[in-house]
């Protein structure tokens, strides 16, 4: 069993960062206490087998919105045995909800920023939706006028047709009157 003491500094209060350290020991045989220093900084006192507090270690030391550790510091003890479980250390009741209306207030900001992109997407979609659907009733128009366009070549190739035909009708009738009075039977 080993034990370390870390200081995290950079973005680190007031940003729900005790609470991500304390999430990353549910995974981990990993007991300690983690708390806001009056320096701005955040100490992590951890006891388990060096794997873990390895691991551990790697996902704490973290840039993620809005957490930021710029400097993380490790000094490694022997372990002492003295914690049961992994906690968060709590100040003044004030400052704590002081600390949470803030942290509620980045949630609320970064959800609301979240929620304006996706209208945002939202509003392209619609739009791109509203193009496609201008394409189709184009597209149908011109169907449309093909069909209207073919039906009316149809008529027109239809009477001509039938003008044609009748029209060569009264020359045979014309041509076989002709060749009955020559005396020629058909």
């Amino acid at each position: 069993m080993k034990r370390f003491v870390a200081t995290a500094r950079g973005r680190v209060q007031r940003v729900g960062y005790r609470e991500y350290v304390y999430n990353e020991t549910f995974e981990r045989n990993i007991s300690g206490y983690v708390k806001n220093l009056d320096t701005g900084e955040v100490e992590i006192v951890a006891e388990g087998n060096e794997k873990d507090l390895r691991d551990f270690i790697n996902e704490i030391n973290i840039i993620r919105r809005p957490i930021a550790v710029r400097s993380f510091t490790v000094r490694w003890e022997e372990a002492t045995g003295k914690y049961a479980d992994f906690e968060i250390l709590r100040g003044d009741i004030q400052e704590e909800t002081f600390e949470r209306m803030d942290y509620a207030g980045n949630l609320l900001h970064s959800m609301d920023t979240k929620f304006d992109l996706m209208l945002d997407k939202r509003d392209q979609n619609l739009q791109l939706q509203h193009t496609m659907l201008d394409k189709q009733d184009q597209m149908l128009q011109i169907a449309r006028e093909t069909k209207e366009e073919i039906a009316g070549l149809r008529s027109d190739t239809r009477k001509h047709l039938d003008d044609e035909f009748a029209e060569i009708r009264k020359e045979l009738v014309s041509i076989k009157d002709a060749l009955a009075r020559a005396g020629i039977q058909v």
